[in-house]
């Protein structure tokens, strides 16, 4: 029987005589499933744990068990990640969201910008010990020195949006190939068969991008060829207006390709406006598709066809990895790189590819 409990989660905490009343079980058999100290049936289990998260006693429990691991955490990033504008809204949302968890656990958070004599293992590393932080926090950072160097100093860090190809550091990236090869397919089922993959010589990650790409190509036995590639200077929108403009003038046009996949929706943005400043209609002579679900996209005439990642997951989840290393108790703990899954958002920058022009 389900109570109404809304008013008993406002005036008090929950506790578990609470769950043990609503799962109409006792309070020991409540303890044994949360403690998985004695063999309870299923049925009981999940009744137990059903009341449990609904009363809201599982959040609760989870929140306090963080407290007592992590007091104080630096964040380290680069001075770009910093800049808040309407291009940078990947890191600003994952920022968000990172300092709004950290407020919730009271979890004192201090950042650290990477330049100048800060911008070496050695100087966070003294920067972590100097506050007293229990650990390190390194957003879109995937430098090797830095990375072997921290790892060397027993710290326990955690790498948000970046990897570490020598797996010494825990890391929380969106599964970047995966997702690509995702929206790549999407277009192949779509009809096409030539698609420009509009990208920039960036980290790891970017490059990510750029492999699940081609992995789509070959999971569909199409030939390499189809897949081209158009290089930006950057992630910035102009870059992906200037970059399409010199690909369609050394091409006298679209070359054949009837989709663009930008490896950001900011280049998404800028290639959007060069095709239209060449008279380029979208998705009817053109589709186009981005990566990453910032908000303009939805708001962009035509609205964005693209691939969402979950920012706001980020640095929670960085948190948790961080308080598993920090409360482990092994001498010896393998790191965990931890991907996170990335949906795909239909809209209406795309459409299909007529059979009449698949082989043209």
């Amino acid at each position: 029987m389900v109570k109404d409990t809304a008013g008993d989660k406002r005036d008090r905490k929950v506790g578990i005589k609470d769950v043990s009343r609503e799962a109409e079980v006792s309070i020991s058999t409540v303890s044994h499933v949360l403690n998985g100290t004695a063999s309870i049936s299923p049925a009981v289990r999940s009744r137990v744990l059903d009341a449990a998260r609904r009363l809201g006693y599982l959040a609760h429990r989870q929140a306090k068990a963080t407290i007592s691991a992590l007091e104080t955490v630096l964040l380290a990033v680069p001075p770009d990640t910093l800049t808040q504008s309407n291009i940078n809204l990947v890191s600003w949302t994952v920022l968000g969201s990172l300092g709004r968890e950290c407020e919730r656990r009271g979890i004192k958070l201090v950042p650290l910008r990477l330049e100048g004599d800060t911008n070496s293992a050695r100087a966070i590393v003294d920067n972590a010990r100097s506050a007293g932080a229990d650990g390190i926090l390194l957003l879109n950072v995937d430098r090797p020195e830095l990375i072997q160097g921290i790892a060397a100093s027993g710290l326990a860090a955690v790498l948000i949006n970046g990897e570490d190809s020598s797996m010494r550091l825990d890391s929380v990236t969106p599964g970047n190939r995966f997702a690509s090869a995702l929206a790549t397919n999407w277009l192949i089922s779509q009809g096409h068969r030539n698609i420009l993959h509009v990208t920039w010589k960036g980290r790891a990650t970017i490059r990510r991008r750029r492999d699940g790409f081609l992995d789509a190509f070959a999971e569909n036995n199409l030939p390499a060829d189809g897949a081209r590639f158009c290089f930006a200077e950057g992630w910035e929108p102009h870059f992906g207006e200037k970059a399409i403009g010199e690909w369609l003038t050394q091409h006298d046009g679209l070359g054949g390709v009837t989709a663009i996949f930008c490896a950001a929706d900011n280049l998404a943005l800028g290639v959007m406006r060069g095709l239209e400043a060449r008279g380029l209609r979208i998705p009817q002579d053109i589709s186009v598709m981005g990566f990453d679900g910032v908000a303009p996209g939805e708001f962009t005439s035509p609205s964005l066809t693209t691939i969402n990642v979950p920012l706001d997951q980020m640095g929670p989840d960085a948190l948790h990895l961080l308080e598993q290393r920090v409360s482990s108790d092994q001498p010896v703990r393998a790191s965990h790189r931890l991907e996170l899954g990335c949906q795909l958002i239909i809209r209406d920058s795309v459409a299909p590819l007529a059979a009449s022009k698949r082989f043209t």
